[in-house]
């Protein structure tokens, strides 16, 4: 796979698999909503890979993603948290994931699911762009200012618009793979 023509970030091992298999395919189940949801938040001021190592660390910590379980974490069961050297030992980080569980479950309670609602930001189907360098990606969109603001208004964190638009490219929302990258055409 050395010739296959990729997008200029995936350069170590897990980020090419992550590139390969996940990154910008369209993401209809809950839970895989609000796992990206939490890692995009914990990336705040550190890198992918930092939280690609860290995944499996964060599965574990919050209770797979499961909002309904991680929602009623305790202040007891933060602290436990917080000791977890396999994830980014942030307090605010922390308890912005349980904050967020609550919230999210209100979101899925008004609009029956996550998915039906953070889908409606780009009119139910994906944004296809066609950038022809990483440099042309911008930090955020008219379409994540949007998303942020209302789950700002809802109650989250850790959710300003650039965090939405990894979010929104991470989970397929939009299309963000380069054109000359053999991924951009694989998730239309």
């Amino acid at each position: 796979m050395s010739d296959v023509i990729r997008c200029s970030w995936a350069q170590t091992t897990l980020g090419i698999a992550y590139h390969d298999k996940e990154w910008g395919v369209s993401v209809h189940d809950d839970r895989r909503l609000f796992e990206f949801l939490i890692l995009e938040g914990a990336q705040a001021g550190l890198s992918w890979e930092t939280i690609l190592r860290k995944r499996e660390a964060y599965r574990e910590a919050f209770a797979g993603f499961d909002p309904m379980r991680v929602a009623r974490f305790t202040p007891t069961r933060i602290e436990r948290t917080l000791q977890n050297a396999g994830i980014v030992r942030n307090r605010l980080k922390v308890e912005s994931t349980v904050q967020n569980a609550k919230a999210f479950l209100d979101v899925q309670r008004e609009f029956g699911s996550f998915d039906s609602y953070v889908w409606k930001f780009v009119g139910g189907s994906p944004r296809v762009n066609h950038r022809r360098s990483l440099s042309e990606v911008p930090p955020r969109t008219s379409e994540s200012d949007a998303l942020s603001r209302d789950l700002l208004k809802r109650g989250f964190k850790f959710v300003g618009s650039t965090i939405c638009y990894a979010f929104m490219q991470a989970v397929g929302l939009v299309n963000d793979h380069t054109v000359t990258c053999f991924r951009h055409k694989q998730v239309q």
